[in-house]
């Protein structure tokens, strides 16, 4: 949604509480925080549209060059238009956005010419709201048949849901039926007209982000959540969907993995055959925390973890909300004036008072340097690896370039604690010698580089980010190529089969390939053959697994890991026991779960029902049809003590009340009298 606060555009804020707890007292002498970076542990590959950012038609420094040249020197590859919640009241042909202000020199092709001089692809977001599959279509035509514009990416609208079907409404909608029903068959319908015109362009459909307000409610009349629905009846017709978050904090980079895997489950159980085509893009990104510092340090550090975290779990692109803002709330943050502007770059605009104006137009904000070091530290083509602190203030990532050098990104959210690090290294081996090593601190108006430390040793300054570039001890050259993606079959409780595409060889044949499992940071070694199939035992029933395969030559030489692999393993087949888990009703916080429990053995006089929160965010809010205790993630479900029996075949039902505040992971393995159950 526009959250513009420029003076002449409406906006729509978000209520937002966050701590703003003061500074802990720093350590003496702080341990030396130890890094591990693990090159065997492949993640993503860096897409080429990562870095992106949103623009809107009431910023009339929209296409200017100083506009397009800060935003090229900040690594932007993705620009979208018209600029959230107007995109649904925003009509091309006549440059017009009834109820909304649409400043001088932001028309269709003054975009263009920026995206152009950016250096950037386009992404333009087609009115659903107010606006007809034909006026789309039309958009389509003339961007790539008449101007020749090449625009891949197309929005069917924008936050869809929020118009009213889930009790709040803030983007127009005029259709007289709101649901998701009604949307996804827009979608086709929009889909099938712009693909009429060019078949080359990819369709995107608005999502809801997992544990972020409507995820997970089913609306009156509706036949399942706004996903479900979406994706049951578009799925086949769209090439990507649409995420927004705003966080509300600035520690909650944590969320991101189990954010985008139950995206990826939502695509695979619903949108239809071949699902894993459908890309994911976060359109919409802001730390959306002005207390704790929109456009200061802390949201700056807040946006490259983000971001980073992001990119390294396959999402295509994250645009930052916005370019241009506008002042805000105007507070003090860790010694500088934070303006409260989620622009990237200052308005030049005041209070309306007067008595506080931001600097001069276009000087950049901190999130711009946040934006631009992780441009510098991944780079299309690299391939993100894992890396991780034992330090909670510190967090790192690291991506490995294609000639062979590794980039450390190192981020030190502490206020007034400058961190030693120790870095060590699996999988890869650094020169020897001082790296290139870029910092931003609190409050520069640069990130600096220079040559200082070693590849094992640098020092984090207080609210920083520090970006290394290693070199490799050895030569690159003649190594065999990275096998092709891995694929499961055959996957158990125990066991899987894993096949992948042979590594095309080096200057020697290969040898063998080895499959590594990752585990965090640390990998273990599954199993080596010199093959190109392996079938893993003793794997843990309901666990999820990443792995990564890696070829080796006749002379010990290692190719990059192959494309992660990630798959969960089931429960027995058969058990002495089931449970059929149930989420009942569901509201983006907390749900009614419903536990229904089978023997499958011997009558039992009194049973335990056990099973493990698998996120530190989820909790129990009440339980009821027995007696349930909760220590640390760990739940107990015993009996009610007037109805200790449960007779061979027979079915107890039990409910309770599951609070979260993150993604939630549903419970997946459960034990009845210490037997681990089917599921079902």
């Amino acid at each position: 949604m526009p959250r513009s606060l420029l003076p002449a555009a409406s906006a729509v804020l978000l209520a937002l509480t966050v701590l703003n707890a003061p500074p802990a007292r720093a350590a003496a002498d702080p341990s030396p925080v130890a890094v591990t970076v693990n090159a065997r542990a492949a993640l993503a590959t860096v897409p080429e549209t990562g870095i992106g950012t949103n623009h809107a038609i009431w910023d009339s420094n929209l296409g200017t060059d100083a506009t397009a040249d800060t935003l090229k020197a900040a690594g932007v590859k993705l620009l979208r238009y018209p600029g959230g919640s107007y995109s649904d009241i925003y009509h091309w042909e006549t440059h017009t956005a009834p109820g909304g202000y649409v400043a001088p020199n932001t028309d269709f092709d003054t975009f263009m010419r920026g995206v152009r001089r950016t250096g950037a692809q386009a992404m333009v977001t087609a009115n659903y709201g107010t606006g007809t599959a034909a006026e789309a279509a039309a958009w389509v035509r003339q961007a790539n048949v008449t101007k020749g514009y090449g625009i891949k990416y197309w929005e069917i609208g924008n936050e869809n849901y929020g118009n009213g079907h889930y009790g709040s409404a803030w983007e127009a909608d005029d259709h007289a039926d709101k649901s998701p029903a009604e949307y996804a068959r827009h979608v086709v319908a929009y889909a099938d007209a712009m693909k009429a015109v060019d078949p080359t362009i990819k369709i995107g459909a608005v999502l809801t982000t997992p544990a972020n307000w409507p995820d997970a409610i089913v609306g009156e009349g509706d036949d399942g959540s706004w996903n479900k629905v979406v994706l049951s009846a578009a799925g086949s017709k769209i090439d990507f969907v649409i995420l927004h978050w705003y966080p509300g904090a600035l520690d909650r980079a944590g969320h991101v993995p189990d954010m985008i895997r139950l995206t990826r489950e939502q695509l695979a159980a619903y949108a239809g055959a071949g699902a894993d085509r459908i890309g994911i893009a976060m359109t919409e990104f802001n730390t959306g925390s002005s207390s704790n510092g929109t456009n200061t340090q802390p949201g700056a550090l807040a946006a490259a973890d983000a971001y980073a975290t992001l990119l390294a779990n396959g999402v295509f692109t994250v645009d930052w909300w916005n370019v241009h803002n506008g002042i805000g709330t105007v507070t003090e943050v860790e010694g500088h004036t934070d303006y409260g502007d989620f622009g990237l770059l200052s308005s030049g605009t005041c209070t309306a008072d007067g008595s506080v104006c931001e600097p001069a137009l276009n000087t950049p904000f901190a999130p711009y340097y946040a934006l631009q070091m992780v441009s510098r530290f991944a780079r299309p083509g690299d391939q993100f690896v894992r890396a991780a602190t034992d330090q909670p203030k510190v967090t790192a990532h690291a991506a490995r370039r294609p000639n062979g050098d590794l980039a450390v990104m190192l981020v030190n959210t502490s206020s007034d604690t400058s961190y030693p690090v120790t870095i060590g290294y699996e999988g890869y081996r650094p020169a020897s010698g001082a790296p290139t090593v870029l910092t931003h601190t609190n409050g520069a108006t640069a990130i600096t580089t220079a040559t200082s430390g070693t590849a094992t040793a640098q020092t984090l300054p207080p609210l920083s980010l520090t970006t290394l570039v290693l070199r490799p001890a050895a030569s690159q050259a003649g190594l065999p190529g990275a096998p092709g993606r891995p694929k499961a079959t055959n996957v158990t409780d125990r066991a899987a089969t894993i096949t992948w595409p042979a590594a095309s060889p080096g200057a020697r044949p290969i040898a063998k390939y080895e499959l590594h499992r990752q585990n965090g940071a640390i990998t273990e070694q599954l199993g080596e053959t010199s093959g190109t199939s392996f079938t893993v035992g003793n794997l843990t029933p309901g666990t999820r697994y990443t792995v990564n395969v890696i070829a080796r030559d006749t002379g010990g030489g290692l190719s990059w890991s192959s494309p992660p692999l990630t798959f969960t393993t089931g429960t027995p087949a058969t058990s002495s026991c089931s449970v059929r888990l149930t989420n009942v009703t569901d509201w983006a916080s907390g749900y009614v779960g419903s536990l229904d429990i089978t023997n499958r053995g011997a009558p039992l006089n009194g049973w335990t029902l056990s099973f493990a929160w698998p996120r530190t965010w989820q909790s129990l809010g009440s339980g009821w049809g027995a007696v349930w205790t909760e220590t640390g993630s760990q739940v107990k479900v015993v009996n009610d003590p007037a109805s200790p029996a449960l007779a061979t075949g027979a079915t107890v039902t039990v409910g309770y009340v599951g609070n979260y505040g993150g993604p939630n992971v549903l419970p997946a393995v459960f034990t009845l009298n210490g037997t681990v159950c089917r599921t079902e």
